[in-house]
């Protein structure tokens, strides 16, 4: 591309601008607005856009049935004509892709559709109310998670604008298939006050969990997707809609644990928190139990209680024992590192015997290639890095801990 050509290429985050609307005052509120933290499942992996000057993007929803706007702004749009054939990128045929069907273009027609905010309830069956104070001390706001199914009248439609935000703020995303019946949804909505006084929900955040089937005839749910819209974020609603998805599971005897497909490190730091204030309130991660090191009465007391796994269990046991742990007292701090350690380095130890085992059975030059194709054995410095990277980890949640 010329250099003359190179001010028609914007950065998609840059331009795009979304909104979660409640009120037409919100069209001319700049700081209801908010961008996309990615967006190369969009527009591709380089998430440039090209052939508009002044190209600006506007994706609105109404705040409670997510009721869709798409505006497509600029002043000029290259030719092919008059560019040797160079044809502006189709941008709305890429949102389109994407986008539940039903979104309107034109902004009269989406204040007129803002309307039907006005008698939204959420779908399905509320599971918890709860309210937050803000960190800047702004008054009390009320939430509520609800739980759905695919059967669930209504849902899937409101479901189906609700999973385009996971393009935007989840890498790798994609959409589940809603035709299979084990999938289940908990959603979370602000419930407020508009000026003339009636109750108004606005969509906040939401999860998806898939029923996996265990032999005979259980099943170990997995909590797959998980999101929070960006003016919802920083009040705490991660961790009540994972109590929430807890509180509807455990007391379900075909559940026999739960776990957490591929979580961010965000994600699995609110875990932590959440599981380790639920397993501190048990006998087996009492102090005098912690530091005799992770037991089986642990790992059993965790998922018959509240169906954490045992890989969990044991993660939460090493934070609730550097939580008790007098770090000043060098004997007790060695003792907790050295256990930590022990289980880290436990993976390179077994590998270490398979490759003992080949020794004696592959030739030595067949041995040597394959040395070099797994890689220099793994050092004191990895652990040591992995460690220090860990109890960082930890010292978060449980910061956390102290202060709530």
């Amino acid at each position: 591309m010329t250099d003359a050509l190179c001010h028609l290429v914007v950065d998609g985050n840059e331009i795009l601008e979304l909104k979660l609307v409640r009120t037409t005052d919100d069209l001319e509120n700049d700081e209801s607005s908010f961008s996309p933290d990615m967006c190369h499942q969009v527009f591709g992996e380089n998430e440039n856009i090209f052939g508009y000057t002044d190209l600006h993007i506007k994706l609105y929803y109404s705040a409670a049935s997510l009721q869709t706007y798409l505006g497509i702004d600029y002043t000029d749009k290259i030719e092919p004509s008059k560019s040797e054939g160079m044809k502006a990128d189709d941008v709305e045929g890429a949102l389109k892709k994407v986008l539940a069907p039903g979104y309107v273009t034109n902004l009269d027609h989406f204040v007129s559709v803002l309307k039907k905010d006005e008698s939204f309830t959420p779908h399905g069956q509320l599971l918890h109310a709860f309210t937050v104070t803000p960190y800047n001390g702004s008054d009390k706001r009320t939430f509520e998670i609800y739980y759905c199914e695919t059967s669930t009248p209504g849902f899937l439609d409101y479901h189906q604008r609700l999973q385009t935000f996971l393009l935007w703020y989840v890498d790798a995303a994609s959409f589940i298939d809603v035709d299979d019946d084990m999938w289940t949804f908990f959603t979370v909505f602000e419930k407020y006050q508009s000026s003339e006084g009636c109750t108004r929900y606005a969509s906040a955040a939401y999860a998806t969990v898939y029923r996996y089937y265990a032999y005979p005839r259980h099943s170990r749910p997995r909590i797959s997707q998980v999101l929070t819209l960006p003016p919802f974020r920083k009040l705490g609603l991660c961790a009540e809609l994972l109590k929430a998805i807890y509180s509807h599971f455990v007391i379900i005897p075909e559940v026999v644990d739960m776990a957490v497909e591929d979580p961010s490190d965000d994600f699995q730091r609110i875990r932590d928190y959440v599981d380790a204030k639920n397993c501190e309130t048990l006998p087996a991660f009492q102090p005098s139990k912690l530091y005799q090191g992770f037991s089986i009465e642990m790992a059993n007391q965790a998922r018959n209680k509240f169906k954490i796994n045992k890989k969990q269990a044991r993660r939460v046991y090493e934070i609730l024992r550097l939580k008790n742990t007098n770090t000043s007292d060098k004997t007790a701090y060695l003792n907790y590192r050295l256990d930590v350690k022990n289980r880290l380095n436990a993976p390179f130890q077994k590998k270490k015997l398979e490759m003992k085992k080949l020794q004696k059975v592959l030739k030595p030059e067949e041995y040597a290639a394959t040395i070099s194709a797994t890689g220099p054995s793994e050092t004191h410095g990895r652990l040591a890095s992995q460690y220090h990277a860990l109890e960082q980890e930890y010292r978060r949640v449980i910061h956390r801990m102290e202060q709530y």
